[in-house]
Parts: structure tokens; sequence; C-alpha cells
């Protein structure tokens, strides 16, 4: 039996971007002999083996924190996903392999492998972002041909209805696939520099927004903007145009994340009720692996009641994905509005305010184009467009808010929805994405623990 860390057994079980498993796995998934089993999706910037090492890494903790009479079993869920450094280049020359252009060459064949037929469209995205020209057309045309690896492919079941965790018609357009390029590649400037103290935030409309500028160097199509108090140049521009292809192309696998979710592993749970009816499962999703086990519970079938606790880690989904009403919408509801109820346990939701990924550049992507309200870094101020990992679960009215030391020293409640400050331990990281990945704590584990119930 595979095994990670020595923990227990282990099985990984893989899906394609239609849900489809693997076949092998499955079969060998249902033959783990184990009372509980603990399954993990990973988030959307981990490659298959920076994955398993997550896996192994937080699986470790477990043994210990396991009480008598559970035998733990260990799933890690791999979705097609892709790693996008971190680390955005300062303004200046980028560097890059050849034919990788801009991009590092990790990235560049990440995006051939995971937007097939779309190989021009990356080289000239990469050449794009060595070229730099100073010229607004150019940035417009980045921005279309980002956008065209975010498209829906014909026939394919990565539909619109995975697309936002609020109604269509509440969402709107995001801004990410629909504002204008130039725009928006100020905003997501703005925004880097707000994280990474590169440049000053003074509030909405500070930063990307229109503003007269007569200072020495003021030329070309930039000329009369400032932003935050720097020069609105070409290098500026330009750091946030390659930020709009991260956002664009993780807006792409946000819809794969809710696909594979509903139409793949929500099915698969319910083959694993059918085939072990005593076994419980325990869902752990961390960023858009939230999103992924949180829309299997759309998928899971009525009958089903073996999902004994759900643990979203930084969940890179709308904090109003469980609402029963939209506070600002009376009467609708979000997309996960009552899945909480096919748990038989609790939905915990961590957050930090220490994950600038979700923090300050998630809702500036997520916002819908042409918004009354502009979008600012500080969590855009406009609560509509905020992820769950930054503030937790809301909209939910019988929902409980606790500290992790208050949730791991008193009994969590044994069903319905529970946010969980985590920014005591969920604190450690570089800008931009500051604290999102750093999840693995022992702390968590016994969250995860105390949870399901595995520590009785």
């Amino acid at each position: 039996m595979a095994r990670i860390g020595g923990p227990g057994p282990y099985q990984d079980i893989g899906f394609d971007r239609d849900g489809d498993v693997d076949p092998e796995q499955r079969h060998r998934l249902l033959g783990l002999e184990v009372t509980d089993l603990v399954m993990f999706a990973h988030g959307r910037n981990q490659s298959p083996a920076a994955a398993y090492e997550l896996y192994a890494d937080f699986f470790s903790a477990f043994p210990a924190l396991t009480g008598r009479g559970v035998r733990l079993g260990y799933a890690g869920v791999g979705w097609p996903s892709m790693t996008f450094p971190d680390e955005i280049p300062a303004p200046g020359p980028v560097s890059g392999p050849p034919g990788g252009g801009g991009l590092d060459g990790d990235t560049y064949q990440a995006l051939l492998t995971l937007f097939p037929g779309h190989g021009e469209t990356v080289a000239r995205l990469a050449a794009l972002l060595v070229e730099r020209p100073d010229s607004a057309a150019a940035v417009g045309d980045f921005g279309r041909l980002a956008r065209r690896l975010a498209r829906v492919p014909a026939g394919g079941l990565e539909s619109h209805r995975f697309t936002d965790d609020l109604p269509g018609d509440e969402q709107g357009p995001p801004a990410v696939l629909y504002e204008d390029p130039l725009s928006l590649c100020r905003r997501f400037a703005g925004a880097l520099e707000a994280v990474d103290g590169s440049g000053r935030y003074e509030g909405p409309g500070s930063y990307g927004g229109p503003g007269p500028y007569d200072g020495p160097g003021a030329s070309g199509p930039y000329r009369s903007y400032r932003s935050g108090g720097s020069y609105d140049g070409p290098g500026r521009v330009w750091r946030g145009a390659r930020e709009l292809l991260r956002q664009t192309t993780y807006y792409a696998l946000k819809r794969r994340a809710g696909a594979v979710g509903e139409l793949g592993l929500g099915p698969l749970l319910g083959q694993l009720a059918r085939s072990r009816p005593a076994l419980r499962v325990h869902l752990v999703g961390h960023g858009q692996g939230a999103r992924l086990v949180a829309f299997a519970l759309r998928g899971l079938p009525d009958e089903v009641r073996t999902v004994k606790s759900v643990t979203l880690l930084q969940g890179a989904f709308s904090h109003y994905a469980f609402a029963s009403r939209l506070p600002h919408a009376p009467g609708r509801a979000g997309a996960l509005g009552a899945m909480e109820q096919r748990v038989d346990g609790p939905v915990v939701a961590c957050h930090s305010r220490h994950d600038g990924a979700l923090g300050t550049l998630y809702p500036v992507a997520s916002a819908p184009a042409h918004d009354d309200r502009d979008p600012g870094p500080d969590a855009v101020g406009d609560r509509r467009w905020w992820a769950l990992g930054h503030s937790g679960i809301h909209g939910v009215g019988s929902a409980v808010r606790l500290t992790l030391d208050d949730a791991l020293r008193e009994s969590l409640p044994r069903k319905g929805c529970v946010s969980v400050d985590a920014s005591s331990v969920v604190r450690s990281g570089a800008p931009p994405s500051g604290a999102h990945g750093d999840i693995c704590h022992e702390e968590l584990a016994r969250l995860i623990v105390a949870a399901g119930g595995l520590g009785e």
C-alpha cells in the first residue's frame, strides 16, 4: 500500500479537466481498509510533485493526533493545475529560456500543457512581456490574448455555471475577462504595490486612475497618469499585465476546480458510500482546491451522508458562496447555499488577514467589469467580492466565528458552518501572495481532527 511519510494507507486519486477519474486509482481507493479517509485537494499553484510534497508534509502530523479505534487513510486529490511563480518581477528586463520569452520555462510549458492548441498565443504573450511596448494598443492585445486561454472549449464540460460563486445575474461579467485591459493592468499594478510596499495606496481611485503628470520624463501614451505617487510608465503597466495573465489563468482554473468537484469528486464520494457505507470521509481543500471539495457537495448523491467534515484552508472563492441570503440581494442565495446540510458534521473555513492573494488580488480580479465602485487594493472595500479565505463564511445566519485558539480549546459545533481565524499561524510568505500557502501547521491538522471527531 502506498504511504506518504509513514502516516498510514495513502492513495493518489486524479481527475482530468472534465472530472473523469483514473479508474485504477479509483479501484485502489475503494479497497482501502480504513475507518476514516482524509481527502486533500491541492490549490491551483501546485504541480503534481509539489502537491505530493504538500500532502507528505501536511499528513505527517495526523498519526499522533488520532484516537483509539480510528484507522486513518489518506488520499491526495489531483486535478489539472499549474505552478505560476508568485514572485512578480520588478519592472525592467525579463529573462526567459529560448522560446519562453518573459515567462520562465516551467510556466511556459505549463500553459502549453493546460491550454492545448494555444501555442502561438502563449508565445506572443511571452514575447510581449519581454518587449513591453510603450503602447496602449499592445496592452490591449495582451489582454485579448490572455483571455483566449480562459475560453470554454467547444463541447467541454467546464460550462459557465462553474465560473462564479454567486448567481450569474448577480455576479455580472468578471473584470478579469471583460474590463478594459489597460485599466485592469493599472489596477493590478496598484494592488501589487499595496502588498509589496513598492508604492503608495491612498484609497480607491488613487492607484491606476487618471491624474495629471507633468514631471520629468512625461512622454508616451501613459504620460497623463500617476498611480500611488508613482509614474505610470510602461514598466509599471507591464508588471500589472503579467499579473493579469496570472489571474486570467487562475480564473480558468477556478472554473475547472468547480467542474472537477461537482462532476468528478462528488460522484466518486457516492461510489465510496455505496461500496463502503461505514467509511467516514473528511474533505480538505486549499485555495482553489477548497473550491473543488466545496463544489463536490453539489455533486454528492442526495442519500449520501458519509462526508463527516469539510475543512477549507484559505478558500479561493466567494465568502458568500454558502449564503442562504445575500445581504445585497435579499431572496437570493449563494451558489452553495444550504450545501453544508449535506455534511454530517461541520464545514470549517480557515481564513487569515495575512493572505495577500485573497485579500488584495482576488477582489480586483473577481469584481465585475465596469462596476460603479472602484476595486481598490484594500480588499476593494466592497464585501461582495471578498474571498472565503480572507474573511471566513458570510451570509449564513447560524455560522459560528472562532479564533484558532478557541476552536482548538473548545468543542467545535457538530453541524453547520464555522469560520476560524487562523491568522496566528497562517502568517508567513512573500508578496504578492503573502501567507496564502502557509498551511502546513500542526494546529491546522488538529483542527481537521477536531472537525471530524478523529481524536475521540
